[in-house]
């Protein structure tokens, strides 16, 4: 059976201080959202079990690791139909953090970071361009990040999806 979540302005205001920092007190959120803390944790559970918050992390700077390369990777397929068989054998390398099915001429966008830029041709030549189906690659090396930041959370008009109820 599927419901109807709406997300109202508090939830919205919750999303935008749980962006910003998830480890922020839920007392500090009930403070500025004129709520009780109570309150805020019932309605932070809601937004995760309506699976609206997905988790939280740790993020880690991948510079302070030594991985001063990012680098975005276009796969072309020789078979459209293998992408789930690319995708296991992509899973298995450490330096790749984002895959995406996309529109275009490449199926696939992905991001890796490297060390420097022999290790980014180690990984292109020996690891991604060997697996079974990977027609073609084109690569891009990011030269700065200038945005960083998660979904914007405020001011959503009519914020409502529909979700499977759990059994």
């Amino acid at each position: 059976m599927a419901t109807t979540y709406h997300i109202d302005q508090i939830d919205q205001k919750i999303l935008s201080f749980l962006v910003k920092n998830a480890r922020m007190p839920f007392l500090e959120i009930a403070r500025e959202c004129g709520v009780s803390g109570a309150a805020i944790h019932q309605r932070v559970k809601r937004l995760e079990s309506n699976g609206v918050i997905t988790g939280s992390r740790l993020l880690v700077k991948p510079q302070a690791l030594g991985l001063n390369i990012c680098a975005f990777v276009s796969v072309t397929l020789s078979e459209a139909n293998k992408y789930p068989e690319v995708v296991e054998n992509l899973k298995k390398i450490a330096e790749i953090v984002e895959c995406h099915f996309v529109t275009g001429r490449a199926a696939l966008l992905l991001k890796v970071y490297c060390f420097d830029n022999d290790h980014l041709m180690e990984v292109l030549l020996n690891t991604i361009q060997n697996i079974p189906y990977i027609q073609s690659t084109d690569t891009m090396i990011s030269l700065d990040q200038a945005i960083e930041r998660q979904v914007w959370v405020k001011d959503y008009k009519n914020t409502s999806f529909v979700t499977a109820t759990r059994k």
